[in-house]
C-alpha cells in the first residue's frame, strides 16, 4: 500500500521547465516532379505543434526548443520523411524535401516508445485510422480489428470479443488505452466485453516485437493499443460525429467528440451510445453438423420432411440469435494545461454496458419427459451481463533541453470495474477489479547515434469473482518492472534492442475447496469439500528482444526480430475452481490435480509448482512501399515451454446453484474418437470441465498483404493468413483460427468512395481432442462513401454491407462456434463528420 501510495504521488507531480526560447523552422514539401504537397503533416518528435503544409507546400513551425531533433513528414499516398536537425540561436529556413509516391497506408505508431510507423518496424504492425476506422468500426474491438492481417476474433455473439493475434489471445494480448491496461475482465472470460470503446477512438494500434516489453509479459502476444484524445494535447477547436443505424440487429449509435480550449488549456468532452435487439441470423443458432451423432442421422432418416423444429427444439427460433441485445453509453472529460515544453493532463470516464450472453435460450436433452418444466428451464437458462466502468487517467508529457533526460512520459490510471453476470433477474456472479498502473518512461539525449529510453512499470489488480457460480477467488496481482529500449541507424540499418526484468507476485484472498466424490445408495453421489488456503505465488519474469531493419534499396526493406519472453501465469490460470455460466465451463486451474476413477472425479489442490511460461520468437518481414505496387509478407516461428491452455477433459459437473455448492456428474466421458465424444457431450447434463494445462507448444505461421494501383482512383488488394499450433506430441491447440484468403477492390474519387470485399476462410480441421471441426465460409461486405461539401470537414453520408449473401458462418476461435453464428446481412446506413 506505501508502494501504492508513493508511485500515485509521484504520477500526480510533474516537473515544469520552459526552457530557453526557441527558433523558427521553414520549409517546402514537394513531389519528385516538383509539385508542392498541400496538407501535409510537419512535426518534431519533442514538440507538440504540428503543422500543415499551404497550398504551395509551405509550412512554418514557430518557437521550436534548442537542441537536436527529428522532424517528421507525412502525407497521403506518399512515404514518410524523417530528418536529424539542430535547433540553435537562428532560425532554421529554406528546408526543401521531397516525398516519394506510395501504394501503402502509411501510419505513425504511440504505442512504442521510440518513433515508429507501419513500414519501419521489424515486425508487422496493423494500425487502424481516420476513415478506415469509421467504417471497420463494430460494437465490440475484436470485430473491429478481426480483417486485420494476422489478426482474427474471439467473438462471443456481437457483444463481447477480444483480438486474436497469431492464434494468442486472453492473457496474452494486452489492451491498453493510451499505452495503459484497461483494467478490465476481459482476458478472464470470453464472454467479458473490453472496457474501451472504438466509436470514440482515433487510432488503434496492434504491436508484436520489441516495443511490447515497454508493457510487461502480459504483452508476450502483443498490444492492442486504442487511442483516444480523452487527455487532450491541442487547444484547436474540433468536433467529430457519428449518427448510424444497421439493419441486423435494429441497432442504433451516436457518438460525438469536443476538443477546444484556450493557448494554455485544453478541454475535451465525447460520449457515445449504442442500442440494438437480438440480430438475425440464417437458419438456426445451433450447428446440427457439430451437435448430430449417428443417432440423430438415423431419426433424421425416419423423420424426414418433419417439421425443423424438432431437430433443434420446440422453443428454437429461425432466424434470431437469441440473448444477442445489448444497450451501451458512456461519456468522457478530460483536460490539459498545455506549457512550451509538454502537457498535463488529467480524465475521467464512465463506461455502462449490459447485453445479453448467447448460448444459454434453449433448453435439450429432457424435453420430451419434462415438456411441461421446459420453459422454466430455459428461462433459468436467460443469462446477461451489466457493466460498469469508472477511469481516471493523468498523463504529463515533458521534454527538456541541454539534460541527460531529454523527455520524461509520466501516465497513470486507476480502473474501478465491476461486471455482474445476471441469471433469471437474479446476480448469479459479480467480477470486480480495482486496479492502478503507473508509467515512467525516460528519454535521454541521442548518445552516439544511439536513441532510447526506460520504464519504471508498477501495476495493481485486485481481482474478484463473488457469487455462487464464482469460478475463481479473489486474488491480488502486483507487477513491478523495468525496461528498456535502444536504436540506432547504422546507414541502411536500424539495430532495435529491448530487455526487460519484472517481479509479479499473485496473492489469493480467498480459501480453495477440494472437490471428491463418493458412490452411495442407489447410484446416488455424495460431496466432501474441503476448504484450504491456496499459496502465495511469485514469479520474475526476463525478456529480451533484438529486431533489425534494412532498407537494402529505395522503397524496399527486410525486417527481422528475434526475442525471448517469459510470462507469469494470471490468477485465473492458477486458481479457477468453478463453474463459469458464462462460457459454459466448469473451470480448473492448473495448481488444482482431476484424479480421475471409474465412475467419478475428483478436484483436489496439487503439489505441483507453478512454472513460467517462455517464448522463443523468431520473425522476418518483407516490404516494397514505393510506387503503384506494394506488398508485406512476413513469417514467425514461436516456439513456447510450459505454455497455459484449457483442455476439455470430456468430463461434465454440475452446476449445482440450487444447493450453494458443485455436484459431479455420475459418469464420465471415456476419451474416444470424436464423433462418440460429440454424442457424449450430447447426452451428458452440467458443464464440460475444462482444466488447465501446460505443454510445449510450436506456432508458426505466415502473413501477406499485396497493393496494386490500376489507376489513379482504383486500387486492389489480396492478403492472407495462415497459423498452426501443435502441442509437443503432436496434437493441436484448440480453438486455433483457420486460414483465410481475402480481396478487395477500392475506388476514391473527390466526392465519392467505395469498396468491395470479399474474404473465405478455410475450413478449419487441425482441431484439438474433444474439439470439432469448423466448416469453410465467404464473407461479402461493401461500403460508400458520399461526400458532402458545405457541411464542415470530411462530412460524408455512408452505407455500408456486411455478409451480403446472408451466408452461415461460424467462427472455429469462439467457444459459442455451434450456438451463435455470425449475424446475416447487415445494412447500415449513417453519417459522419467533423467541424
Amino acid at each position: 500500500m506505501q508502494t501504492r501510495k508513493a508511485l500515485v504521488a509521484l504520477a500526480i507531480a510533474a516537473t515544469f521547465s520552459n526552457g530557453a526560447l526557441a527558433q523558427n523552422i521553414r520549409g517546402q514539401i514537394s513531389d519528385a516532379a516538383g509539385n508542392p504537397i498541400a496538407n501535409a503533416e510537419v512535426h518534431i518528435d519533442k514538440e507538440k505543434t504540428h503543422v500543415f503544409t499551404d497550398e504551395n507546400g509551405r509550412f512554418i513551425i514557430e518557437n521550436v526548443n534548442k537542441g537536436k531533433a527529428e522532424l517528421h513528414v507525412s502525407a497521403r499516398n506518399f512515404n514518410h520523411y524523417n530528418q536529424k536537425i539542430e535547433v540553435t540561436e537562428q532560425d532554421l529556413n529554406g528546408l526543401a524535401i521531397t516525398l516519394s509516391p506510395t501504394v501503402m497506408e502509411i501510419i505513425d505508431v504511440h504505442a512504442t516508445p521510440l518513433h515508429t510507423s507501419t513500414i519501419e518496424s521489424a515486425q508487422p504492425v496493423n494500425v487502424l485510422a481516420a476513415d478506415e476506422l469509421r467504417m471497420k468500426q463494430a460494437s465490440t474491438l475484436g470485430e473491429t480489428l478481426k480483417n486485420e492481417v494476422g489478426v482474427h476474433s474471439s467473438y462471443y455473439g456481437p457483444v463481447s470479443s477480444t483480438p486474436i493475434i497469431r492464434g494468442l489471445d486472453g492473457p496474452r494480448v494486452l489492451i491498453s488505452q493510451n499505452g495503459l491496461d484497461v483494467g478490465d475482465a476481459s482476458r478472464v472470460g470470453g464472454d467479458h466485453v473490453v472496457a474501451t470503446e472504438a466509436a470514440t477512438a482515433t487510432q488503434i494500434e496492434v504491436l508484436r516485437g520489441p516495443a511490447t516489453l515497454f508493457y510487461g509479459s502480459g504483452a508476450i502476444g502483443g498490444v492492442v493499443n486504442v487511442i483516444d484524445e480523452r487527455v487532450p494535447t491541442s487547444s484547436d477547436t474540433k468536433i467529430d460525429y457519428l449518427l448510424q443505424h444497421g439493419s441486423v440487429a435494429d441497432e442504433d449509435e451516436a457518438s460525438v467528440s469536443l476538443n477546444t480550449g484556450s493557448k494554455n488549456f485544453a478541454l475535451h468532452l465525447d460520449g457515445f451510445w449504442r442500442d440494438s435487439n437480438d440480430y438475425d441470423i440464417p437458419g438456426f443458432a445451433e450447428n446440427e453438423a457439430s451437435h448430430g451423432d449417428e443417432h440423430e442421422e438415423e431419426q433424421e432418416d425416419e423423420h424426414e420432411g418433419e417439421h425443423e423444429g424438432e431437430e433443434h427444439g420446440e422453443e428454437a427460433v429461425e432466424g434470431t440469435l437469441a440473448n444477442s441485445a445489448s444497450e451501451s453509453s458512456g461519456f468522457t472529460i478530460g483536460a490539459s494545461y498545455l506549457l512550451d515544453n509538454g502537457f498535463i493532463g488529467f480524465s475521467y470516464g464512465r463506461l455502462d454496458r449490459e447485453y445479453g450472453i448467447p448460448g444459454h435460450g434453449h433448453g435439450h436433452g429432457e424435453e420430451e419427459e419434462h415438456e411441461g418444466e421446459e420453459h422454466e428451464e430455459e428461462e433459468e437458462e436467460n443469462v446477461f451481463a451489466d457493466l460498469e466502468q469508472d477511469r481516471i487517467q493523468i498523463i504529463s508529457d515533458l521534454n527538456f533541453e541541454d539534460q541527460f533526460l531529454s523527455r520524461i512520459a509520466t501516465k497513470f490510471a486507476y480502473t474501478d470495474y465491476q461486471h455482474q453476470e445476471i441469471e433469471n433477474g437474479e446476480v448469479g456472479t459479480t467480477f470486480k477489479n480495482d486496479s492502478i498502473e503507473t508509467r515512467f518512461d525516460l528519454y535521454h539525449q541521442e548518445w552516439n547515434g544511439w536513441s532510447g529510453a526506460w520504464t519504471l512499470h508498477f501495476k495493481d489488480s485486485d481481482f474478484e469473482a463473488l457469487g455462487e457460480e464464482a469460478f475463481t477467488p479473489p486474488a491480488e496481482s502486483t507487477t513491478i518492472a523495468l525496461a528498456w529500449l535502444e536504436e540506432k541507424h547504422f546507414g541502411d540499418w536500424l539495430l532495435q534492442l529491448g530487455a526487460r526484468v519484472e517481479h509479479v507476485k499473485l496473492t489469493p484472498n480467498g480459501e480453495a475447496e477440494e472437490h471428491h466424490e463418493d458412490e452411495a445408495h442407489e447410484g446416488e453421489e455424495e460431496h466432501d469439500e474441503e476448504h484450504i488456503m491456496l499459496a502465495e505465488q511469485s514469479f520474475n519474469p526476463v525478456s529480451a528482444s533484438v529486431g533489425l531493419v534494412w532498407d537494402y534499396q529505395p522503397g524496399y526493406n527486410l525486417g527481422f526480430s528475434a526475442s525471448f519472453s517469459q510470462r507469469a501465469p494470471s490468477a485465473q490460470e492458477l486458481f479457477s475452481n468453478g463453474p463459469h455460466i458464462g462460457t459454459n465451463t466448469f473451470e480448473v486451474g492448473a495448481l488444482y490435480n482431476v484424479v480421475e476413477h471409474d465412475d467419478h472425479l475428483d478436484i483436489e489442490v496439487g503439489e505441483q509448482d507453478a512454472d513460467i511460461e517462455t517464448s522463443y520468437n523468431l520473425d522476418i518481414t518483407w516490404r516494397k512501399f514505393e510506387g503503384d505496387f506494394g506488398f508485406i509478407v512476413s513469417a514467425f516461428y514461436n516456439h513456447v515451454d510450459d505454455y497455459y491452455y484449457q483442455q476439455d477433459t470430456g468430463f461434465f459437473m454440475e452446476d449445482g446453484h440450487e444447493h450453494g455448492e458443485e455436484e459431479h456428474e455420475d459418469e464420465a466421458l471415456e476419451e474416444e474418437h470424436h464423433d462418440e465424444a460429440d454424442e457424449h457431450h450430447d447426452e451428458e447434463e452440467g458443464l464440460p470441465v475444462f482444466v488447465y494445462r501446460q505443454d510445449d507448444v510450436d506456432l508458426y505461421g505466415i502473413e501477406a498483404e499485396f497493393v496494386y494501383q490500376l489507376s489513379a482512383p482504383l486500387k486492389a488488394s489480396v492478403f492472407t493468413d495462415y497459423i498452426r499450433a501443435e502441442l509437443s506430441d503432436g496434437g493441436n491447440l484448440p480453438r486455433i483460427p483457420p486460414m483465410r484468403i481475402g480481396g478487395q477492390l477500392n475506388y476514391q474519387g473527390d466526392s465519392l468512395a467505395a469498396e468491395l470485399a470479399v474474404t473465405h476462410y478455410f475450413k478449419q480441421d487441425d482441431i484439438a481432442e474433444f474439439e470439432t471441426e469448423t466448416d469453410s465460409y465467404t464473407m461479402v461486405d461493401a461500403h460508400i462513401n458520399y461526400y458532402l461539401d458545405g457541411f464542415g470537414a470530411d462530412t460524408a453520408l455512408f452505407i455500408k454491407g456486411s455478409n451480403l449473401t446472408d451466408e452461415e458462418a461460424r467462427v472455429h476461435s469462439s467457444f459459442l462456434k455451434d450456438d451463435a453464428p455470425l449475424p446475416g446481412r447487415n445494412i447500415t446506413v449513417g453519417i459522419r463528420g467533423s467541424f
